[in-house]
């Protein structure tokens, strides 16, 4: 099983990017020292500092011709990583 599934791309995660952090969504059960050793085996880079946060799955609930649907969305665990000063991840680099 893979600790890192994605990176985030979103407004805020790149205003991160200026200062050197970046956002993954990483597996439930990976720990700071496993998503430190994934990015930096992954990306060649010296990582300073791991946050992580929980996320729980939101109700969603729709109507449709035959009634009510209700459900959840998928609850995921998102890590922000501060990486050494002049290193940078390219996450368009194979694009």
């Amino acid at each position: 099983m893979s600790v890192l599934i994605k990176p985030l791309v979103t407004e805020k995660i790149s205003a991160l990017n200026e200062e050197g952090r970046y956002g993954f969504v990483v597996s439930m059960n990976a720990n700071k020292i496993q998503i430190k050793r994934a990015i930096e085996q992954m990306y060649g880079v010296t990582v300073e500092d791991v946050n992580t946060m929980r996320y729980q799955g939101k109700s969603k609930s729709r109507f449709t011709k035959s009634g009510l649907i209700t459900g959840r969305t998928a609850s995921y665990k998102k890590a922000i990583v501060k990486v050494a000063d002049g290193e940078v991840i390219d996450f368009y680099s194979g694009v």
